[in-house]
Protein backbone atom coordinates (compact mmCIF):
# COMPACT_ATOMS: atom_id res chain seq x y z
CA UNK A 1 0.00 0.00 0.00
CA UNK A 2 1.20 3.49 -1.04
CA UNK A 3 1.79 5.86 2.19
CA UNK A 4 1.79 9.62 1.50
CA UNK A 5 0.96 12.80 2.36
CA UNK A 6 -1.49 13.60 0.05
CA UNK A 7 -5.09 15.43 0.17
CA UNK A 8 -7.83 12.90 -1.35
CA UNK A 9 -8.58 16.47 -3.66
CA UNK A 10 -4.93 16.29 -4.80
CA UNK A 11 -4.81 12.67 -5.51
CA UNK A 12 -7.56 12.93 -7.65
CA UNK A 13 -6.82 16.36 -9.73
CA UNK A 14 -3.43 14.02 -10.14
CA UNK A 15 -5.71 11.03 -11.71
CA UNK A 16 -7.74 13.55 -13.76
CA UNK A 17 -4.81 15.09 -15.38
CA UNK A 18 -3.48 12.18 -16.60
CA UNK A 19 -3.43 12.16 -20.41
CA UNK A 20 -3.03 8.56 -20.80
CA UNK A 21 -6.50 7.53 -18.96
CA UNK A 22 -8.64 5.10 -20.96
CA UNK A 23 -12.62 6.14 -21.09
CA UNK A 24 -15.64 4.16 -21.40
CA UNK A 25 -16.95 6.77 -23.42
CA UNK A 26 -20.66 7.67 -24.38
CA UNK A 27 -22.62 4.97 -26.30
CA UNK A 28 -25.06 5.84 -28.80
CA UNK A 29 -28.21 6.74 -26.02
CA UNK A 30 -28.10 7.75 -22.76
CA UNK A 31 -30.52 8.26 -19.49
CA UNK A 32 -29.65 10.27 -16.63
CA UNK A 33 -30.42 9.47 -13.33
CA UNK A 34 -30.65 11.76 -10.50
CA UNK A 35 -30.11 10.14 -7.43
CA UNK A 36 -31.89 11.39 -4.02
CA UNK A 37 -32.43 15.05 -4.68
CA UNK A 38 -34.53 15.14 -1.42
CA UNK A 39 -34.83 17.93 1.30
CA UNK A 40 -33.03 15.39 3.91
CA UNK A 41 -29.73 15.51 1.77
CA UNK A 42 -30.15 19.21 -0.09
CA UNK A 43 -30.89 21.67 2.56
CA UNK A 44 -28.79 21.87 5.13
CA UNK A 45 -30.32 25.25 6.29
CA UNK A 46 -33.19 22.53 6.89
CA UNK A 47 -31.23 19.28 7.93
CA UNK A 48 -27.50 19.88 8.78
CA UNK A 49 -26.55 16.89 10.01
CA UNK A 50 -27.65 14.83 6.74
CA UNK A 51 -27.88 17.27 4.21
CA UNK A 52 -24.70 18.18 1.92
CA UNK A 53 -23.42 21.51 -0.88
CA UNK A 54 -20.18 20.94 -2.94
CA UNK A 55 -21.27 22.35 -5.89
CA UNK A 56 -23.37 25.37 -5.05
CA UNK A 57 -24.78 24.89 -9.12
CA UNK A 58 -24.90 21.85 -8.41
CA UNK A 59 -29.11 21.44 -9.21
CA UNK A 60 -29.41 23.74 -12.23
CA UNK A 61 -26.90 21.89 -13.45
CA UNK A 62 -28.72 18.92 -13.30
CA UNK A 63 -31.82 20.24 -14.55
CA UNK A 64 -30.02 21.44 -17.54
CA UNK A 65 -28.61 17.73 -18.22
CA UNK A 66 -32.37 16.40 -17.76
CA UNK A 67 -33.77 18.92 -20.04
CA UNK A 68 -30.90 18.21 -22.41
CA UNK A 69 -31.87 14.54 -22.18
CA UNK A 70 -35.26 14.99 -22.71
CA UNK A 71 -35.09 16.96 -25.95
CA UNK A 72 -32.91 14.16 -27.45
CA UNK A 73 -35.85 12.17 -26.20
CA UNK A 74 -33.94 10.80 -23.78
CA UNK A 75 -35.26 9.03 -19.93
CA UNK A 76 -34.80 11.18 -17.00
CA UNK A 77 -35.01 9.47 -13.69
CA UNK A 78 -35.28 10.86 -10.15
CA UNK A 79 -34.79 8.75 -6.75
CA UNK A 80 -35.72 9.49 -3.18
CA UNK A 81 -35.18 7.52 -0.24
CA UNK A 82 -38.16 6.75 2.03
CA UNK A 83 -39.69 4.43 4.82
CA UNK A 84 -42.58 3.00 6.17
CA UNK A 85 -43.54 4.14 9.02
CA UNK A 86 -41.65 1.54 11.36
CA UNK A 87 -38.70 1.76 9.74
CA UNK A 88 -38.83 -2.02 9.15
CA UNK A 89 -37.74 -1.90 5.80
CA UNK A 90 -34.72 -0.33 6.05
CA UNK A 91 -33.29 -3.66 7.11
CA UNK A 92 -29.80 -4.01 8.64
CA UNK A 93 -29.14 -1.13 7.43
CA UNK A 94 -31.03 0.92 9.78
CA UNK A 95 -30.36 -0.51 12.85
CA UNK A 96 -27.38 1.01 13.56
CA UNK A 97 -29.01 4.62 14.81
CA UNK A 98 -32.46 5.75 15.37
CA UNK A 99 -32.71 9.40 16.05
CA UNK A 100 -34.55 11.94 14.03
CA UNK A 101 -32.03 12.26 11.32
CA UNK A 102 -31.22 8.67 11.00
CA UNK A 103 -32.17 7.17 7.08
CA UNK A 104 -34.80 5.21 8.23
CA UNK A 105 -36.71 7.61 10.18
CA UNK A 106 -37.62 9.42 6.27
CA UNK A 107 -41.01 9.15 5.90
CA UNK A 108 -43.14 9.18 2.92
CA UNK A 109 -44.61 12.68 2.25
CA UNK A 110 -42.06 14.34 5.32
CA UNK A 111 -39.90 16.97 4.81
CA UNK A 112 -37.00 14.48 4.44
CA UNK A 113 -38.73 12.73 1.85
CA UNK A 114 -39.77 16.01 -0.57
CA UNK A 115 -37.74 16.92 -3.25
CA UNK A 116 -35.89 20.10 -3.31
CA UNK A 117 -38.89 22.31 -4.71
CA UNK A 118 -35.33 23.50 -7.23
CA UNK A 119 -35.26 20.47 -8.92
CA UNK A 120 -37.18 20.58 -12.44
CA UNK A 121 -39.15 17.15 -12.75
CA UNK A 122 -41.08 16.77 -15.67
CA UNK A 123 -44.08 14.28 -14.31
CA UNK A 124 -45.43 14.00 -17.73
CA UNK A 125 -42.22 11.63 -19.21
CA UNK A 126 -39.97 11.25 -16.22
CA UNK A 127 -39.64 8.29 -13.86
CA UNK A 128 -39.53 8.92 -10.28
CA UNK A 129 -39.47 6.26 -7.62
CA UNK A 130 -38.81 5.51 -4.16
CA UNK A 131 -35.46 3.60 -3.06
CA UNK A 132 -34.63 1.86 0.06
CA UNK A 133 -30.86 1.06 -0.45
CA UNK A 134 -27.83 2.95 -1.80
CA UNK A 135 -28.02 1.90 -5.58
CA UNK A 136 -30.58 3.13 -7.86
CA UNK A 137 -31.24 -0.09 -9.35
CA UNK A 138 -31.75 -2.43 -6.24
CA UNK A 139 -35.03 -4.09 -6.23
CA UNK A 140 -36.04 -0.95 -8.38
CA UNK A 141 -37.47 -0.56 -11.89
CA UNK A 142 -34.78 1.19 -13.50
CA UNK A 143 -32.95 -1.95 -15.20
CA UNK A 144 -36.18 -3.01 -17.06
CA UNK A 145 -37.05 0.87 -17.91
CA UNK A 146 -33.35 1.36 -19.15
CA UNK A 147 -33.65 -1.79 -21.39
CA UNK A 148 -37.07 -0.86 -22.63
CA UNK A 149 -35.65 2.20 -23.65
CA UNK A 150 -32.47 1.15 -25.58
CA UNK A 151 -29.83 2.65 -23.15
CA UNK A 152 -26.22 1.92 -23.49
CA UNK A 153 -24.85 4.87 -20.93
CA UNK A 154 -25.82 5.87 -18.01
CA UNK A 155 -25.38 9.59 -16.54
CA UNK A 156 -25.21 9.69 -12.91
CA UNK A 157 -26.20 13.05 -10.83
CA UNK A 158 -26.67 13.45 -6.78
CA UNK A 159 -25.35 12.33 -3.79
CA UNK A 160 -24.07 11.09 -2.22
CA UNK A 161 -20.57 10.83 -4.04
CA UNK A 162 -19.39 8.05 -1.33
CA UNK A 163 -22.69 6.51 -0.77
CA UNK A 164 -25.74 5.63 -3.57
CA UNK A 165 -23.68 7.81 -6.53
CA UNK A 166 -20.75 5.07 -5.96
CA UNK A 167 -23.16 1.67 -5.35
CA UNK A 168 -25.17 2.76 -8.10
CA UNK A 169 -22.31 3.47 -10.35
CA UNK A 170 -21.08 0.15 -9.75
CA UNK A 171 -24.30 -1.42 -10.19
CA UNK A 172 -24.28 0.21 -13.71
CA UNK A 173 -20.99 -0.82 -14.70
CA UNK A 174 -21.62 -4.38 -14.09
CA UNK A 175 -24.91 -4.43 -15.40
CA UNK A 176 -22.74 -3.28 -18.48
CA UNK A 177 -23.64 0.20 -19.01
CA UNK A 178 -21.23 2.99 -20.05
CA UNK A 179 -21.56 5.01 -16.53
CA UNK A 180 -20.67 9.08 -16.93
CA UNK A 181 -20.53 10.87 -13.87
CA UNK A 182 -20.28 14.76 -14.14
CA UNK A 183 -18.07 15.72 -11.72
CA UNK A 184 -20.00 19.26 -10.94
CA UNK A 185 -23.34 17.39 -9.86
CA UNK A 186 -22.15 15.16 -7.32
CA UNK A 187 -21.77 16.18 -3.65
CA UNK A 188 -20.98 14.28 -0.50
CA UNK A 189 -20.94 15.75 3.21
CA UNK A 190 -17.01 15.81 3.11
CA UNK A 191 -14.83 16.66 0.56
CA UNK A 192 -12.15 13.83 1.90
CA UNK A 193 -15.20 11.41 0.56
CA UNK A 194 -16.40 12.95 -2.13
CA UNK A 195 -12.64 13.13 -3.62
CA UNK A 196 -11.91 9.68 -2.61
CA UNK A 197 -14.74 8.31 -4.32
CA UNK A 198 -14.35 10.42 -7.25
CA UNK A 199 -10.78 9.09 -7.95
CA UNK A 200 -12.10 5.63 -6.90
CA UNK A 201 -14.78 5.98 -9.98
CA UNK A 202 -12.70 7.75 -12.34
CA UNK A 203 -9.97 4.79 -12.32
CA UNK A 204 -12.54 2.04 -11.48
CA UNK A 205 -15.78 2.26 -12.86
CA UNK A 206 -16.78 5.21 -14.46
CA UNK A 207 -15.78 8.33 -16.61
CA UNK A 208 -15.96 11.13 -14.53
CA UNK A 209 -16.31 14.06 -16.91
CA UNK A 210 -16.82 17.87 -16.44
CA UNK A 211 -20.82 18.78 -16.71
CA UNK A 212 -20.09 20.96 -19.92
CA UNK A 213 -18.57 17.72 -22.27
CA UNK A 214 -21.72 15.58 -20.84
CA UNK A 215 -23.83 18.68 -21.55
CA UNK A 216 -22.09 19.10 -25.24
CA UNK A 217 -23.08 15.18 -25.95
CA UNK A 218 -26.19 15.34 -24.76
CA UNK A 219 -26.92 18.98 -26.87
CA UNK A 220 -24.96 16.37 -30.11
Amino acid sequence: MVREDKTARQLYEAVKANPARARFGFGSKAAVVNIDFQQAYTRPDLFPKSAYVTDPDQIAHVNRLSALARLRGMPVIWTRVMYKPDGGDAGVWGTRTDTPDSLQNIKQDSERHAFDPRVEIDAAVDLVYDKRMPSAFFESPLQSYLIWHKVDTVILTGGSTSGCVRASAVESLSRGYRTIVPEQCVADKHESYHFANLTDLQLKYADVVDVEEAAAWLKG
